[in-house]
């Protein structure tokens, strides 16, 4: 793909998005009882009796996703609610995870050699497979699944309400501390890596597996595990996570109308691009876990896999490597990989929406710019001059008349007035739109695809007369406007 592989623990992932967002803009301890939604936005209820309102609701609230409960309510009423999305996430696994203090590269070797070690160890007598791996800092990550048969499932389902949590996991702590793990003097066990670890760093999860098929309705649209989950075993969850989020982001960049309408336009796109991958990577996931079962046909995979050729490598590797997302509104990463990147929807399809609109901005100030230049020229003879990036519009008049000019910096729109009819421009897109009234004021109403601004003067005089125009040039949303008494 160009780039290498590292491996990070994810409380470090986190501090790293986190710092790349304005602490304003995050509130914690926030927990979303309700939404309401409609034409004119969505509100949302949470348990502290906050209110808040927005365009847009995106629930990436995880497995047990409070919005993706709230929007399949509304969607089961409207009978909109597929029977499968009504039904809850199986699983078949529970599981430990971890990462521990820093440890001592004297009693855990690994952690003096380059690069990361990744054992995974299957129980041959025992439901269970468990797995460490290396970090820096002298950090080890480490994780325990359980494989479930139905007495298990119905012992573990009690806590399924809750999702990262750590409270229920000191039992299964003590139930595996034994297993040896590689490493050492030979006599290294997990206990050696459970009591090393912070206990708000254990956490136990159920490993649920389901795609739903409902991502959207109205304003309110579901990413991440809210709306897919896998077991772990496949590396996929937080992969398409971050790639459901780089799509979305592509669209909602180019959403041109705020209208539910609008917004569902760009949700299906979305929703196109990535759920045929998220069911994809729920097969690969189930194959994978199945690998670590006690199962004759996971002993054969198991054997394939250590002695695997090495094209077959390369070539499962070369398909895991193609798939790269990028935002489009970002600058590009230079392709340097060996492995072309598969098409991505969203950047290629965004990307030529910008480059559309940027060219269609630019043909539009080039037309108006011949325009605005073509008038000047032709009334040369009725007073109208151009000094030092200062339009001025001079008419003769009596003492009772009044002279207008508007500075413009930045390619401002330019206004210019006479006691008679002179060169009406035809309106253009996002141009000015300007009103003269008897109290003798002068608004503009500045409307671009990023802004609204409004600017207003008043000066003293009389009412002109009905025959007289106003010619507006639209070329940018910053002016200065001013009137001055003759």
């Amino acid at each position: 793909s160009g780039a290498e592989g590292f491996i990070i623990p994810r409380s470090s992932l986190y501090e790293i998005l986190l710092e790349l967002i304005p602490t304003e803009k995050i509130l914690r301890g926030k927990r979303v009882l309700s939404f309401v939604q409609g034409e004119g936005g969505v509100q949302v209820k949470c348990a502290d009796g906050s209110v808040h309102e927005s365009d847009i609701l995106v629930g990436a609230d995880g497995t047990y996703s409070a919005v993706r409960q709230n929007l399949y309510e509304r969607l089961k009423k409207e009978g909109k609610l597929s029977v499968a999305d009504q039904k809850p996430a199986m699983f078949n696994c529970v599981c430990l995870t971890a990462q521990t203090y820093p440890l001592d590269p004297v009693q855990f070797p690994e952690l003096s050699e380059p690069g990361c070690h990744y054992n995974n160890i299957v129980a041959q007598n025992k439901p269970y497979s468990w797995m460490t791996f290396t970090g820096k800092d002298n950090i080890v990550c480490w994780s325990v699944i359980q494989y479930l048969n139905k007495e298990t499932s119905e012992l573990n389902d009690s806590f399924r309400s809750t999702d990262w949590g750590s409270g229920l996991a000191e039992a299964m702590c003590r139930e595996v501390q034994h297993f040896p793990i590689p490493g050492g003097n030979g006599k290294l066990t997990l206990a050696d890596l459970i009591v090393n670890t912070p206990r708000d760093q254990i956490a136990k999860v159920t490993l649920e597996e389901k795609v739903f098929e409902s991502w959207y309705g109205g304003r309110t649209v579901l990413l991440g595990n809210a709306v897919h989950k896998f077991h772990p075993a496949g590396g996929e969850g937080a992969l398409c996570s971050l790639y459901d989020a780089v799509s979305l982001a592509n669209w909602i960049n180019v959403l041109d109308s705020n209208t539910i309408a609008g917004l569902d336009v760009i949700f299906k796109e979305y929703v196109d691009e990535r759920l045929p991958p998220a069911r994809a990577a729920l097969i690969q996931s189930r194959n994978m876990a199945n690998m670590y079962s006690r199962t004759f046909k996971a002993s054969m995979a198991r054997f394939v896999s250590r002695n695997m050729p090495d094209f077959l490598w390369k070539t499962k590797l070369a398909k895991s490597a193609a798939d790269r997302a990028q935002a489009a509104f970002l600058p590009l990463i230079q392709d340097s990989g060996t492995v072309p990147p598969l098409f991505q929807p969203s950047l290629h399809k965004t990307l030529a929406i910008l480059e559309a609109q940027a060219a269609a901005k630019k043909a539009k100030e080039d037309a108006a710019a011949t325009s605005t230049t073509t008038s000047t020229t032709s009334t040369a003879s009725s007073g109208i001059s151009s000094v030092s990036g200062t339009t001025t519009a001079t008419v003769p008049v009596n003492t009772q008349q009044t002279q207008t000019y508007v500075d413009y910096h930045h390619q401002a729109p330019v206004v210019s007035s006479s006691a008679s009819s002179i060169h009406n421009l035809p309106p253009a897109p996002f141009a000015p739109t300007l009103s003269s009234s008897s109290t003798s004021s002068l608004s503009a109403h500045v409307h671009t695809p990023q802004h609204h601004h409004h600017y207003s003067s008043s000066f003293t005089g009389v009412q002109q007369p009905s025959s007289s125009s106003l010619a507006v040039s639209p070329y940018g949303a910053t002016t200065t406007a001013r009137a001055v008494p003759l």
